[in-house]
């Protein structure tokens, strides 16, 4: 039995050819455009479905649901929610930038709700949708047979607008995807009119040319587009990448805290999703600076409020957002559309040109059905006019005839007209034969020939066509046109739109802190409150038993760290990448974060924000040898480092500063002896270059600390035991490079003092950081450091002079002066206004460096004199453990206690009054009753009282508790 036919085929081929046919129904058919009307198939059809119910902007709404039913019906044979949707974002003012339907009723929300179901929503096309069917039915576009063939539908609309580039288009086909942006329709009208008048000469416009005239995508939710390459490119080949940033600003509210106002948000993003993201990162403690979030959008437009924490950064946190957020996003732009039936993809030139030759067709065919329709009419009017003229013989041949067509044929052979002009003449109505009714027909046949010669003259001028296409376009334009929404903002006043992590961290103060062994920490600059000199300090680090603190320094968290190590080598770091930790733990090893070798410690680091500017980085080994070495060639650091000085056998760099060439150095050795010299006199070289010898050494001797020189600022030697004295600067004579220095304080004294572990340049309103080798940090003014001549230390000062009281077996490590903008916060340099490209330098042991502007000049020489010293140590009261007890002295801040709780009182100190007293002062206080303190002792500065912040003095009364200040205990600051 014949069941039918078998037909052998190719598995493959079968498939093949099958998917073909499905890809190029999905691209033609549903996911691409039209370049020519800038419409997807579904697109059109809801348009035309629309205007053929007569949905113009001027009628009536009707029920979506009797849109859609008739779309499906007529002409798109696919499920409903497809219609329904393509009509309801149609109708969506923040996803079209020119929406095509008017709605009524809940079309959907920038938060990303759901429209209304269609029983619920009505529409109607609006005006601007109108311009993309006008003289549709006037021959201008190919109809073909819908889906049933019981109907005709066109295959493109006439569109007067390039909708195409205004609305943009986005879809998804089989193997190829469009994403193209919406555009200002002013701007689109004007390069539109420019192709047209050098459409002769199109090879010759550039992508500059059009950019004159369209600045780029204009999106409806507005947002920030960032630079304009991506948008060159973009135009220029059809495929680019666009960064659109939100519109945000800061406010500031009550308390010293701000807030982010969010007004505008980048196209297609979510209003309730992002609110929810930030909402989640909030959660999992990626934003900790947001302390509220709400949404205060009404109908007057956009507003999301993005509450700060007190202390928090509005631009740091700003950029988190950005960053980790939709509130900036990349649209990828690819200007893919359909021509002739296949998908191609498209440069702005090239969409604008097809857009002209599809108008430029449809106004000929438009003429073309215009002049037809015109000579029918004519010659219609002829043939009344004829009838007119013979008036009587007309009418007395129609009532001779027997019949209609025996009258039609007696008028075409009797008046020789055609068959047309006679029926017209038999059905003419009877009123027509009045003058006025016969006054109308001259004169619609004069305006007729008119009409007939200016269409004829139009088809046989391409020129008059595009001066047609530019006077309609420009109609459009005063029509429709309006401001740009989306801001054009060039990338160099704004930073790149490509967050780097220093974008994404505070701007904050912070301590560095490393160790002997390699340890490295940061923690806020606010960590250790300022004490009065004696004390013992808090503990600053918790270290092993054979480790110590090696130095500390000042940084921004956003500084580039330089770390000069004992081999001469440097590496980098970004000060937000050294953990931040608690002021007793000892951080992490420095070989997490730089690959130093084994045996190679940091010795020297410069917290630099930036190499823009023509500084030096001086470098001063312990044996005395330096060198100059120019802040461009340490621009780019590789990660495995860079050779910054090559070193004598046996020696190590010990000191980098940053220097601008005009500045001097001083350099201070662990006997005591100093020189200072011109920075000049050290050139500079090469990166593997070795140095000259600054000062002449003896074997057992070694450079003790390095500075750069304030011409008005006193030098500062600290020993190892703690002790410490201030001389001027202007005693110290310039030598050149070389020599054996001079003394900086007395070497019979390094028995009892130590040797000298650190030498700075400071001003008597700096403050120290005073580090010992046990990890205990104590942080005092520069004024509570005894003053002395440069060669000198008198004996009976000794123990007034110590400034940190340490165990016998711990020894002092380093010293950290922070200037009073350092303290404050202050983002400026500290080596003048030619040093902008960084911020501070520390070097060695010890860190850092003057300020460029010299404080207040200093001419008093200390004094002493053996009256004061008499009453001095018959004041002087009981010591513990060779420190001296802190008694008060009258100074500038002099204040007497009489009793407990009763408030102290100033009296003005002797070198403020410019003399020196030799009295004695008597002052009871709780631990000294009935005996008299020392006077101050001539040419000492003062020592003031703790200072928590500002200048306030610490309230010694009693119940009251002293104020701490962040990272200190209560136990440990007793």
């Amino acid at each position: 039995m014949e069941i039918g036919t078998v037909r052998r085929v190719d598995i493959v081929e079968q498939m093949r050819g099958a998917y073909l046919d499905y890809a190029m129904s999905v691209i033609t058919a549903r996911a691409l455009p039209d370049v020519r009307d800038g419409l997807k198939p579904v697109q059109r059809r809801i348009l035309y479905a629309m205007d053929d119910m007569g949905l113009h902007h001027d009628t009536a709404y009707k029920k979506s649901a009797r849109i859609v039913g008739e779309v499906l019906g007529k002409y798109h044979p696919h499920g409903d929610s497809a219609v329904y949707d393509a009509m309801v974002r149609m109708a969506q003012d923040f996803a079209m930038r020119y929406p095509l339907v008017d709605g009524q009723g809940n079309f959907g929300s920038v938060d990303g709700d759901n429209a209304a179901a269609m029983r619920y929503t009505e529409a109607r096309l609006d005006s601007i949708a109108e311009e993309l069917l006008e003289d549709i039915h006037k021959d201008t576009v190919d109809f073909v047979e819908n889906f049933d063939g019981s109907l005709k539908e066109p295959t493109v609309l006439p569109s007067r607008l390039p909708a195409l580039l205004l609305n943009g288009a986005s879809g998804i086909a089989v193997g190829m995807a469009t994403n193209i942006p919406p555009h200002n329709l002013a701007e689109v009208c004007d390069a539109i009119c420019f192709l047209v008048d050098k459409y002769q000469k199109l090879d010759d416009v550039t992508v500059e040319d059009l950019m004159n005239y369209i600045q780029g995508p204009d999106f409806p939710t507005g947002g920030s587009i960032l630079g304009s390459e991506g948008i060159r490119a973009a135009y220029a080949t059809g495929k680019g990448r666009v960064v659109v940033r939100a519109k945000a600003h800061i406010e500031d509210l009550k308390g010293g805290r701000s807030a982010i106002i969010v007004t505008e948000l980048p196209y297609q993003v979510a209003k309730a999703g992002l609110l929810e993201k930030i909402a989640e990162l909030v959660r999992a403690k990626r934003l900790e600076s947001i302390s509220d979030l709400r949404d205060e959008s009404d109908r007057t437009g956009m507003r999301i409020v993005i509450e700060l924490k007190r202390g928090a950064e509005p631009e740091t946190t700003l950029n988190q957002l950005l960053k980790h957020t939709a509130l900036q996003t990349t649209f990828g732009v690819n200007m893919l559309a359909l021509v002739s039936g296949e998908p191609r993809v498209l440069s702005l030139k090239r969409i604008l040109s097809l857009f002209i030759d599809h108008r430029h067709e449809v106004i000929v065919r438009r003429t073309r059905y215009e002049l037809k329709r015109a000579q029918q009419r004519s010659h219609i009017l002829e043939g009344l006019r004829i009838a007119l003229d013979n008036l009587d013989e007309v009418i007395a041949t129609i009532r001779s005839s027997r019949n209609a067509e025996t009258a039609l044929s007696n008028l075409r052979r009797k008046f020789k007209l055609t068959e047309i002009q006679a029926r017209a003449i038999l059905d003419m109505q009877l009123r027509r034969l009045a003058a006025l009714e016969r006054k109308k027909i001259e004169d619609e046949y004069a305006e007729l020939l008119k009409r007939i010669k200016y269409w004829k003259g139009l088809l046989a001028s391409p020129k008059k066509v595009l001066a047609l296409i530019k006077e309609e376009v420009q109609s459009i334009k005063s029509k429709y046109g309006d401001a740009r929404r989306t801001r054009i903002t060039d990338v160099e006043t704004v930073g790149t739109h490509e967050f780097s992590a220093d974008d994404l961290v505070a701007d904050d103060e912070v301590l560095v802190v490393m160790t002997r062994n390699g340890y490295i920490k940061r923690q806020v600059s606010g960590s250790y409150r300022t004490k009065r000199g004696g004390d013992r300090g808090v503990a600053g680090i918790g270290t092993r038993q054979s480790d110590s603190i090696s130095f500390i320094f000042e940084a921004s968290t956003r500084d580039m760290i330089l770390c000069f190590t004992n081999r001469g080598k440097v590496y980098q770091v970004r000060a937000h990448e050294i953990p931040d930790v608690e002021r007793q733990v000892k951080g992490v090893p420095i070989g997490n974060l730089i690959p130093v070798e084994s045996g190679e410690t940091v010795t020297a680091a410069i917290a630099a924000p930036s190499f823009v500017d023509e500084g030096y980085f001086t470098m001063v080994t312990f044996r005395g040898v330096g060198k100059r070495v120019r802040m461009s060639e340490f621009e780019a650091i590789r990660p495995s480092g860079l050779v910054a000085i090559k070193l004598n056998e046996g020696d190590e760099l010990g000191w980098v500063k940053l220097t601008r060439g005009d500045q001097e150095i001083v350099v201070v050795t662990e006997k005591g002896r100093a020189i200072r010299i011109r920075e000049g006199d050290i050139r500079p070289m090469g990166r593997n270059a070795v140095g000259v010898s600054i000062m002449k050494l003896e074997p057992e001797n070694h450079v003790a600390g390095v500075d750069v020189v304030d011409p008005d600022g006193e030098l500062l030697v600290v020993t190892e035991r703690g002790y410490a004295k201030r001389s001027l600067l202007i005693e110290y004579p310039i030598q050149n490079r070389g020599g054996a220095g001079v003394l900086a304080m007395d070497v019979k004294k390094i028995v009892k003092v130590g040797a000298i572990v650190a030498a700075r340049v400071v001003t008597p309103k700096d403050e120290l950081i005073l580090v010992s080798s046990a990890g205990m940090v104590l942080r005092v003014r520069v004024s509570v450091v005894q003053q002395f001549k440069r060669g000198v230390w008198p004996a009976r000062d000794l123990p007034e002079s110590r400034v940190m009281d340490l165990k016998e077996e711990d020894r002092l490590a380093s010293v950290t002066r922070l200037s009073p903008r350092n303290t404050q916060s202050a983002r400026t340099s500290t080596t003048g206004s030619k040093q902008g490209g960084a911020r501070r330098s520390e070097g060695g042991k010890t860190s850092g460096t003057p300020s460029a502007k010299p404080t207040k000049k200093q001419t008093a020489k200390p004094t002493t004199s053996k009256s004061s010293r008499t009453s001095k140590a018959k004041g002087r009261t009981s010591k513990s453990k060779g420190v001296a007890k802190k008694a008060e002295v009258g100074s500038t801040s002099g204040q007497k206690k009489t009793s407990g709780t009763k408030k102290r009182q100033e009296k003005p100190s002797a070198e403020a009054s410019g003399k020196v007293s030799t009295k004695k002062v008597a002052r009871k206080s709780p631990t000294t009753k009935g005996k008299a303190t020392r006077s101050p002792r001539p040419g000492a500065l003062p020592r003031k009282k703790s200072i928590v912040k500002g200048d306030s003095p610490v309230s010694r009364k009693r119940g009251k508790k002293r104020p701490l200040s962040a990272g200190s205990s209560p136990k440990k600051e007793k």
